[in-house]
């Protein structure tokens, strides 16, 4: 299916690993000059270089969109190299301390205020800077594809991860929002659900790719929690995810707004 997205130019955060350097990658095969944006520019160089070796146009859009000024100068920097944003995919995010190492992520009552910051800061407050900076110019021109990536604890609640749930529900309810407010500018804004996936920034356990339900007990008895896992054997990949990011990109899906799409094996089911 030809998705005629060539010379499209598209931002996505997060872009220097996992999901983020899959969707970066699977758009430039469609022809998207993609702006890679990371907090680290050597991750974010990485991925540009891999597009270019591939005959791509990149560029290494490095900000820390918690900060709403550095996200307007990487944006303006992207509209120099590459030309104005048409997709946004707000991919970054971040965990709770203690799950990232492998332990249990605490209770809500014994987390910190500090620690709401972080991770509602980069979850929600980065995806609005990232909206704020592109919606201008997608309304001028009259079209523009957004896409937020959230978790499906944000669609069903997960215990010991309430404020993570918590900033993650508010990304589908501020798409809804922005796909009601926009949708008159030819806009579409749509999320993506997932579950845990196994990628290579994770450098070891069960979502390390090298672990399988054999060598790796946990991953076992995580894969019980995904109806499709069981049968593959495996947790998602970006792969998974990056092929309907293209599609909600292009406009193959110019009457899909407000919507969430779960890419997590059947976890959830709506």
């Amino acid at each position: 299916m030809d998705l005629n997205l060539k010379d499209k130019v598209a931002f996505v955060t997060g872009g220097g690993q996992g999901v983020g350097r899959r969707i970066c990658l699977d758009l430039a095969a469609e022809g998207v000059r993609v702006a890679v944006n990371d907090l680290f520019a050597e991750r974010a160089q990485a991925v540009v270089a891999e597009i270019e070796a591939a005959g791509g146009r990149a560029f290494a859009a490095v900000a820390d969109i918690t900060q709403q000024e550095e996200v307007e100068a990487a944006v303006a920097r992207t509209g120099q190299a590459l030309g104005p944003v048409d997709i946004l995919v707000n991919n970054a995010g971040v965990l709770v301390e203690r799950r990232e190492k492998g332990g249990a992520a605490p209770l809500f009552v014994d987390t910190t205020a500090e620690g709401w910051d972080r991770i509602i800061g980069l979850n929600f407050y980065g995806m609005m800077n990232c909206c704020k900076a592109v919606l201008p110019g997608m309304k001028e021109r009259r079209h523009g594809k957004i896409v937020n990536i959230m978790s499906e604890a944000g669609r069903a609640g997960e215990a010991r991860l309430a404020v993570y749930s918590g900033a993650k529900a508010a990304m589908l309810g501020f798409a809804k929002a922005i796909a009601q407010e926009h949708g008159r500018d030819c806009i579409n804004v749509n999320v993506i659900a997932l579950g845990a996936v196994s990628h290579e920034g994770i450098k070891e356990g069960a979502l390390n790719p090298a672990s399988t339900p054999e060598n790796n007990e946990r991953l076992g008895k995580m894969i019980n929690a995904y109806p499709i896992g069981r049968g593959l054997q495996r947790l998602a990949r970006p792969e998974d995810v990056s092929g309907m990011v293209c599609l909600l990109a292009s406009d193959r899906a110019a009457y899909i707004t407000g919507q969430s799409i779960g890419i997590s094996g059947g976890f959830v089911m709506l």
